[in-house]
C-alpha cells in the first residue's frame, strides 16, 4: 500500500484557471451538509486506512506499518486525535501545514514517503473535511515507530533542501479545453488518490520524475514493482476501455479477468471501491487521456 500513497463543481472561472473544487461540491456526493461524512469520502479517496494501519488486527490508524523503499524502511504516523501520540492537538493551520507543505507544527519537515507532493493540491474544503472526520474517529495512545534509514537520507535536516527542490506548492495547472468529468478524474488522481505517488519512477533523490507520470516502478512501495497506467499500447494500459479502468477500480478484475494483487487489492477494497461510479468514471477518463511512457 502506498504512503506516498471530489466530485468537481466547477465554474467557468474556475476552469480558465484550472483550479478544482472540493469533493464536497457535488449535489450527489455522500455527506451532504455534514463534514465528518464529507470527510469520510476525502479519506476514502485519498486511501488513508491502509497507509496508517499497521495491520488487520492493529488499532485503527494509530500508525506503524512499515513501508520498505530504496532509502530505508519508514514507519507510518498514528493519525488518531490522541493529543500525545496523534494529531488530536493540532489546529486546522497546522492539519493544512503539513498536507500541503510536509512540515510538523514544531517546523519540522515530513519526508516524502508521506505525499503531500500530491496533497499539496488538495483544496480547503477537502482538508478541512478530512480532518473534522480524523478527529471524530476514537484516539489511540501509540507512540510513533522511529524510522530506519541509513544516512544521508535519514537526515531530517536535509528535507528543507529537498523540498525547495521537489515540492510545488499550491493547485493543479490550469487544463484549458477539458471538461468537467476530465477536471475531475484529474483531481482524484493527482491529488487525493496520489497515484503518482507509487506508480511513477523516482530520480536518485526520491523525487517522482514527472516526466514519466504514471509510467510505472520498478521500486515500489514495498519492494515491489508497480505497474505502468499511462496509455501506452504495450507498456500500460492504452488497450483498456474507460469501462475496463472503472470496472477494475470498482471490483478489481482486470479486463483479462485476472485480479489485482498486493499493494492495488488493498487501493480497490479501502478506497477505489467506496467511490461513486461517477467519480471511478471521472478517473477513468483522465487516465485514458496520459501520455504515453513506453518500456
Amino acid at each position: 500500500m502506498a504512503f506516498w500513497l471530489s466530485r468537481l463543481g466547477v465554474s467557468l472561472a474556475l476552469l480558465a484557471g484550472g483550479a478544482s473544487s472540493s469533493l464536497a461540491q457535488t449535489s450527489d456526493q455522500p455527506g451532504g451538509d455534514d463534514p465528518v461524512k464529507r470527510g469520510e469520502y476525502v479519506f476514502n479517496a485519498a486511501g488513508c486506512l491502509g497507509c496508517h494501519t499497521e495491520s488487520k488486527d492493529a488499532p485503527r490508524l494509530a500508525g506503524g506499518r512499515a513501508l520498505k523503499t530504496p532509502f530505508g524502511t519508514f514507519y507510518s504516523p498514528n493519525i488518531t486525535p490522541d493529543r500525545d501520540s496523534g494529531i488530536g492537538g493540532w489546529t486546522q493551520a497546522d492539519f493544512n501545514c503539513a498536507m500541503r507543505e510536509g512540515k510538523a507544527p514544531d517546523g519540522s519537515s515530513y519526508f516524502p514517503v508521506f505525499p503531500y507532493t500530491a496533497f499539496t493540491h488538495l483544496t480547503d474544503q477537502d482538508l478541512q473535511d478530512l480532518k473534522a472526520y480524523l478527529d471524530a474517529q476514537p484516539a489511540v495512545a501509540k507512540p510513533n515507530r522511529p524510522h530506519e534509514v541509513s544516512p544521508p537520507f535519514g537526515w531530517r535536516f536535509l528535507l528543507p533542501v529537498w523540498q525547495a527542490m521537489f515540492l510545488d506548492e499550491g493547485g493543479l495547472p490550469p487544463a484549458p479545453g477539458r471538461d468537467e468529468k476530465w477536471l475531475r478524474g484529474r483531481y482524484l488522481v493527482e491529488a487525493a488518490g496520489h497515484c503518482g505517488e507509487c506508480h511513477s519512477p523516482r530520480n536518485f533523490l526520491g523525487a517522482v520524475d514527472h516526466s514519466k507520470s504514471l509510467g510505472g516502478s520498478a521500486d515500489g512501495p514495498e519492494g515491489k514493482p508497480v505497474p505502468n497506467i499511462t496509455s501506452d499500447q504495450q507498456a500500460g494500459i492504452g488497450k483498456w476501455s474507460a469501462n475496463d479502468i472503472a470496472f477494475m477500480l470498482e471490483i478489481g478484475m482486470t479486463p483479462d479477468g485476472d485480479f489485482v494483487g498486493g499493494g492495488m487489492n488493498e487501493v480497490v477494497s479501502n478506497s477505489t471501491s467506496k467511490l461513486t461510479a461517477a467519480d471511478r468514471e471521472a478517473i477513468a477518463a483522465y487516465l485514458v487521456t496520459v501520455p504515453p511512457v513506453g518500456r
